[in-house]
């Protein structure tokens, strides 16, 4: 996203891989020990200062923010047995202790180790976060549009000062490896430029748009006025934590309107860093606010409050449809990017290595847990037997391990519970006796012994109707079959419930163009796969859900448009008769 070249850089962090890990395997063991230092001082001074605050019954302890703990730039997971993450919600500009008390452990799935926790929160805490976003909301969506750009680019500096410790807490979290969590960084920062330029662009400054319309009738002037919505409650998965969801608070606090945002319980500690940024940005109280705590409880309660003018949601197809329910009694409008089981289309006309690398970069990257993920290869019969032999051969040669030391290209998943289902799939796969090309298991590495790890893995010629075919797997499991013709290509490609994204890969134009035609998909991805930028919209059809994040009309969902018609003739309007006489009484 809003990168010059993915692909140039990719090349580049590719190079350096090959020699940067074979360097590393060598100085194994005191490179991890330096890294784990490093790692763990950088992580220790951003969270210096969140020990629990003891509660008093006669009301809950609110704590502004002092200003070492507003500007929070290093971050390590355990040092001084201090764990990470905060156990209070962010709440008008404040942090405050759940009303429940309740903590969420915070897991390394590394090694299984327990780093941290967050505050478990409830309804209550929903509620409290709601009220102060109506507040903040009030103040916000009336600041003008160049005031609310130079916030967000205060927040997107805010962001690039942290870069590495935040890189590093994204990999202490979820498990993404060092080198991907640094890119999505400059992501987020770019993100936030791209919707201060255009709130600039959109609202000038004005708190709202205004657009005079040409009416038919001389007597009437038509305007469009697009003003904030409300208040947005936003959902966000684990594994992009900070970067889904700068997808939505950008353009809608670029929108003028007020966040509550509630972050995977998997992976929550970057977004609460980011209600500290939004404070040293100037973002009024109530503006941004993030509660913690699992679906069932805040997640649930943020859908159902009445306060919350719209909902916006990324993850699991199966909590799009409660959530939907959910908003659906009250008439909530909400948008949805849900799953997908995007398919890959590789014609014999290519360069066989930059097929091979571009199918493991579009089902392997973020260690195989992405929504877009091209798990479903489809390779034409004349190459097929080279190009199976290159990705086994390229698969088994990907680094993986320890995803804090670089060079590492496949880390573990992200939980205890995301690795048994990803695995259960590969186990009722093997025991259904298909093809296994490579993988299939846990590395036998020492250091993966007691990670969530499960080296790449590559079916061949699985049965249509699979589960491993059909279903999304989010892990790093790829599916691989023969065609014979476009034709059948495009049947195959189509024939998913999901429909977000697709890539062909050809030296063909023509071809290039018909298969881009005629994908049933919301993204095409020609000759690569999975490159994202800000200034372009996100997200699919069918299943994979409705309504788009990022580009130019990413802003809209996040506002409403207001018609005003006025009369500004002189003479009456005439239309009942007692009124077109000039005598008359009336």
């Amino acid at each position: 996203m809003h990168r010059a070249s993915r692909s140039a850089r990719i090349d580049r962090l590719s190079h350096r891989a090959s020699n940067s890990f074979e360097r590393r395997s060598r100085e194994h063991r005191t490179s991890v020990v330096i890294c784990g230092v490093v790692v763990r001082f950088l992580l220790f001074a951003l969270f210096v200062n969140f020990a629990p605050q003891r509660r008093t019954r006669a009301r809950r302890k609110r704590r502004t923010i002092p200003p070492r703990e507003r500007h929070p730039s290093r971050m390590s997971p355990m040092t001084s047995g201090r764990p990470l993450g905060r156990v209070e919600h962010f709440i008008d500009n404040a942090w405050v202790r759940s009303r429940s008390g309740g903590t969420l452990q915070v897991v390394n799935p590394h090694d299984n180790r327990v780093i941290g926790a967050v505050g478990a929160g409830d309804a209550q805490d929903v509620d409290d976060a709601v009220r102060a976003a109506r507040k903040g909301f009030a103040v916000w969506s009336a600041t003008p549009g160049t005031e609310r750009s130079k916030v967000l680019r205060n927040i997107a500096r805010g962001i690039e000062r942290r870069k590495d410790a935040l890189a590093a807490l994204e990999t202490a979290d979820m498990g993404k490896p060092i080198e991907e969590s640094a890119w999505d960084i400059d992501d987020v920062a770019a993100c936030f430029d791209y919707y201060a330029e255009r709130c600039e662009q959109v609202f000038g400054s004005g708190a709202y748009a205004v657009e005079d319309v040409k009416l038919p009738m001389d007597e009437f002037t038509g305007q469009l006025r697009r003003e904030a919505l409300g208040v947005i409650g936003l959902i966000t998965p684990w594994n992009y934590p900070l970067l889904m969801a700068t997808w939505k608070v950008a353009p809608a606090l670029a929108s003028g309107c007020a966040v509550v945002l509630k972050p995977s319980e998997l992976a929550s500690l970057s977004c609460q860093v980011l209600g500290d940024v939004c404070v040293e940005a100037g973002l009024p109280a109530g503006a941004f606010n993030v509660v913690t705590g699992t679906g069932v409880a805040a997640g649930a309660a943020l859908c159902a409050h009445r306060g919350v003018d719209k909902i916006s949601f990324t993850g699991s197809l199966a909590t799009g449809k409660v959530i939907m329910a959910t908003c659906a009694r009250d008439v909530k409008p909400v948008s949805l990017e849900l799953g997908g089981k995007s398919a890959l289309v590789i014609f014999e006309d290519c360069d066989l290595d930059k097929a091979v690398e571009w199918a493991l970069f579009g089902c392997f990257w973020t260690n195989g847990q992405i929504c877009s993920a091209t798990s479903r290869v489809f390779v034409h019969a004349v190459i097929r037997d080279k190009f199976l032999a290159r990705l086994k051969e390229a698969a088994e040669a990907i680094p993986y391990g320890d995803p804090s030391v670089e060079g590492c290209r496949l880390g573990p998943l992200v939980s205890a519970g995301q690795y048994k289902k990803v695995t259960d799939m590969v186990h009722r796969a093997k025991r259904a006796r298909y093809t296994l090309l490579t993988g299939g298991r846990k590395p036998l590495s020492p250091e993966c012994k007691d990670g969530f790890y499960l080296e790449p893995t590559v079916f061949v010629d699985v049965p249509l109707d699979a589960e491993i075919w059909r279903e999304e797997i989010f892990g790093p499991v790829m599916c691989v079959k023969t065609f014979s013709s476009e034709e059948e290509a495009t049947a195959l490609a189509n024939d998913s419930d999901y429909a977000l994204g697709a890539a062909v890969i050809t030296d063909d134009p023509a071809r290039r163009a018909r298969m881009t035609a005629a994908f049933n998909s919301g993204i095409v991805w020609v000759n690569c796969s999975q490159p994202c930028f800000a200034q372009l919209p996100w997200g699919g059809r069918k299943r994979s859900g409705f309504g788009r994040d990022l580009g130019a009309n990413g802003m809209d969902k996040y506002t409403h448009l207001k018609q005003v018609v006025t009369y500004v003739s002189d003479e009456p309007f005439a239309w009942y008769p007692m009124f077109t006489n000039p005598q008359s009484k009336l």
